[in-house]
């Protein structure tokens, strides 16, 4: 086998023998693979030593060997010979695209003998298979001869071609050699005849009986003057020729309509596996060509049938496209009979012209068509089925909707619609059944049975926690603010009061809600379990108002000591006159305020009896029993020292025992100044009300004044001057506001006055010496005898602030009365 040599390759050596190392080789050089469908095969033939390689060197540019027998010398047509063995490939230079051309070993060869023709059919047939341009080397003598060079090659491959190979539409380029002075214009329509001679004579399938040669070829013919005789010339005609292999793939080009194009990167795979049915298969009737063909051609039909089916290529066909644009959109009436009609005409199609094929290759072929047809198409009938699914699924919910609204029973309703949309969906499936499929379509039954249930426990959940939350908001309403009431007055009856709203409220609301629940057609557990669920909520009414309240009992405790401490039995404001017992009104203060205490350290839904009351008041009120305990040598436990109560759990606990303790402690705390503040006011009107001294006092100032007293009757003018004294040292008191300096402490007070008093006396004199400095009329003296008997001072200036404090009296603090100082004659 030889190998490549530059940019060619020995492709086929003449023992037929593949050199697929050399053409992959020659694939990589000429980087073949890149260039996609962008390349061209270009084969030539024809008679041994007709001058083809000659042609093929001067045309691409090649390096195809011409050697004489004797020398290996360049002798062009001094003998002739056999030069080229086999088949050579080489990379036509400088044309674009890639351009690719083969030089067949001549036909007609004495080589090989008249009997071994077997070759030369088989590099002829490979060539036709894998060309898209094959030059046929003809002399011009030979135009018009009946058993002329090619011929009868031509019309065995015509025949072979016919039931092997698809149609290429492949360029037949008659290249005539060494032309006379016969014009092209008459040399051309002989050599057309001819051509269409050997096309009828061939035998053809049914389908192929009436069509053209056209179909298959392209025809071209060309003519060259001779190179010895005219090298010139020819060289000239040559480089017209190379003009049109530039571009020959392009429209309009020598191989424009060119078919079946293998891409470039699988032209070596391509090219064996030709060869090697074309080597294996010297005689081209056998069966097992004959199932080769077969396989081939019915796969290019059923091929072509899917390619137009989808392309929508046929008249009839085209409903498809518009069935399957509709069914996207939503559902098509009568799909499954009109789909099946437009699936029926590609198979039957195929079945006319597959039918001079082997059955069981065409039978396998057809199924095969069949099932990607089908395979095409069900997305569409998934479609279908999915849009009358939900459109069956939603009539469903307009209509189970509307018998809901009617008034319907929740049960009777889902049945009723569930049964009739069932039948409805089994209707319209049947209309979207494919005649040729036989697919199982009950998981689309199944996802609606699924959906509607689906949709009607949804429907049923929505509609019982409407209803739950309905008789919820209600039971809130019902027992949060009576609750809260009861509490707020707590009393030894206040759970029992509870306990009765609740049974009261809970018994309307569940009366109320089985016969909301009625028509659901419940079965009865899952209805009792509504119904507990609906009583725990009430019960949880309850139990969060009463966590929520006793996180409040140090504010209504105080509220509640307040209001009995500071208002009498009448709710009137009390006055503390001193005649109240403080004692014991805030002991009952406060014992309210620990039965208000005992109702909220626990929630008493229940039957339960305890002693809790009992426990707070023996361990907070009972002072005297307290003390004792204190006092005894034993210790003995105290019965707040603990977190729980007894026969109290702690999930019913609100406030623990050591937490009672702790907020009566503080509420003691923050009610102590309540009660100082009433002790204080007592006093304070007390001391308001007694200004006479005790009677002891009285009694002995009586007797040891008596001397005293009976000097004063002797003596008048001691009352004058003890008179005179007493209003000095109250026009002194007015001037130094004594009883205003005292009120913020006694020191403060005494070094106020201390630094006020002597300027105070000193004012006094002033004003003393001043008045004695005036004419004394009878009329001064008449005023100034009024005025001392009207209890004010001549010294003070009437102007004066002090002056008019002193002689409008004192304000008590207290009660805010005034109290007047005016003296009576005796």
């Amino acid at each position: 086998m030889e190998k490549s040599d530059g940019c060619s390759a020995h492709l086929i050596d003449g023992d037929g023998t593949f050199n697929d190392t050399g053409l992959e080789q020659l694939i990589k050089e000429v980087k073949l693979g890149e260039c996609g469908l962008s390349y061209a095969i270009v084969s030539i033939m024809g008679p041994q030593s007709s001058g083809k390689s000659t042609l093929l060197n001067h045309l691409f540019g090649t390096n195809f060997r011409e050697m004489d027998a004797f020398k290996g010398r360049h002798v062009p047509f001094i003998f002739r010979s056999q030069t080229t063995k086999g088949i050579w490939l080489a990379r036509c230079a400088g044309i674009e695209p890639c351009t690719l051309v083969m030089d067949l070993e001549g036909t007609d060869g004495r080589e090989r003998g008249e009997d071994d023709t077997a070759f030369e059919k088989q590099s002829a047939l490979f060539a036709l298979a894998v060309s898209d341009i094959v030059l046929i080397n003809m002399w011009c003598h030979d135009i018009g001869r009946e058993q002329a060079a090619n011929k009868p090659l031509l019309k065995t491959v015509f025949q072979v071609m016919m039931r092997l190979f698809s149609p290429r539409k492949t360029t037949l380029m008659f290249v005539i050699r060494d032309k006379t002075r016969t014009p092209l214009e008459n040399l051309e329509p002989v050599l057309r005849e001819d051509i269409q001679k050997i096309w009828d004579s061939v035998p053809k399938p049914e389908a192929h009986k009436e069509t053209p040669l056209s179909d298959f070829f392209n025809v071209e013919v060309v003519a060259l003057s001779s190179y010895e005789e005219k090298e010139e010339q020819f060289k000239d005609q040559v480089a017209s020729l190379r003009q049109r292999f530039f571009h020959s793939i392009a429209p309009g080009g020598l191989a424009g309509d060119r078919r079946g194009v293998v891409p470039a990167s699988g032209f070596s795979f391509s090219a064996q596996e030709i060869w090697k049915v074309i080597k294996e298969n010297k005689d081209l009737d056998l069966p097992a060509h004959k199932v080769m063909v077969a396989t081939v051609r019915c796969e290019e039909i059923a091929n072509e049938k899917y390619g137009s089916f989808v392309a929508n290529e046929v008249q009839a066909l085209k409903k498809w496209c518009q069935m399957e644009e509709a069914v996207e959109s939503g559902p098509v009436s009568g799909f499954g009979k009109k789909l099946s009609a437009i699936l029926n005409i590609s198979l039957s199609e195929y079945d006319a012209e597959a039918i001079y094929f082997d059955e069981g290759v065409r039978l396998a072929k057809r199924k095969q068509l069949e099932e990607k047809l089908l395979q095409l198409v069900q997305p569409a009938h998934q479609s279908m089925l999915s849009h009358i699914r939900s459109g069956t699924l939603e009539k469903f919910k307009e209509a189970f909707d509307k018998a809901l609204n009617a008034g319907d029973g929740f049960s009777l309703a889902a049945q009723t619609c569930t049964q009739s949309y069932m039948a409805q969906f089994d209707e319209w499936h049947a209309d979207a059944v494919i005649e040729q499929a036989n697919w199982d379509t009950s998981k689309a039954r199944d996802k609606l049975r699924r959906d509607i249930d689906a949709h009607i426990a949804s429907v049923r959940a929505a509609k019982l926690s409407e209803l739950t939350s309905s008789f919820e908001a209600k039971l809130n309403e019902a027992l949060s603010g009576p609750v809260e009431a009861l509490l707020d007055g707590a009393n030894s009856e206040t759970w029992a009061a509870i306990k009765k709203l609740l049974r009261h409220e809970t018994a309307l609301a569940v009366a109320g809600f089985s016969d909301a629940i009625f028509g659901f057609d419940m079965d009865g557990q899952s209805k009792e379990k509504l119904i507990a669920s609906l009583e725990n909520y009430a019960r949880g009414v309850v139990e969060a108002k009463a966590r929520e309240e006793s996180g409040r009992v140090l504010i209504r405790m105080k509220d509640r000591f307040s209001t009995l401490f500071s208002h009498d039995s009448d709710s009137m404001p009390r006055i503390w006159t001193g005649k109240e017992d403080i004692r014991a009104i805030t002991k009952t203060a406060r014992s309210a305020s620990l039965k208000l205490l005992s109702v909220m350290v626990a929630i008493r839904l229940d039957d339960d009896v305890d002693n809790i009351e009992t426990t707070l008041s023996s361990a907070l009120m009972d002072t005297k029993n307290n003390a004792a305990v204190k006092d005894r040598s034993i210790i003995t436990l105290d019965p707040l020292a603990s977190s729980s109560w007894e026969k109290i759990p702690s999930s019913r606990t609100l406030i623990t025992p050591v937490q009672c303790k702790s907020l009566w402690r503080q509420f003691k705390t923050e009610t102590e100044y309540t009660v100082t503040q009433a002790i204080s006011a007592q006093e304070a009107h007390k001391r308001n009300n007694n200004w006479l001294p005790p009677p002891w006092a009285i009694a002995a100032l009586v007797v040891l004044g008596f001397n005293e007293f009976m000097t004063l009757l002797r003596n008048p003018l001691y009352l004058g001057v003890i008179f005179v004294g007493f209003l000095l040292i109250k026009a002194l008191w007015v001037q130094l506001d004594i009883s205003g300096e005292f009120r913020n402490g006694a020191l403060p007070g005494l070094l106020s006055l201390s630094s006020k008093f002597l300027p105070t006396i000193m004012n006094l004199l002033k004003r003393l010496a001043e008045e004695g400095q005036k004419p004394a009329t009878a009329d001064s003296q008449r005023n100034t005898a009024k005025s001392f008997q009207n209890g004010s001072s001549p010294l003070s200036d009437s102007s004066s602030p002090s002056s008019s404090s002193a002689s409008s009296g004192v304000i008590s603090p207290e009660n805010g009365t005034e109290c007047s100082n005016n003296s009576k004659d005796d």
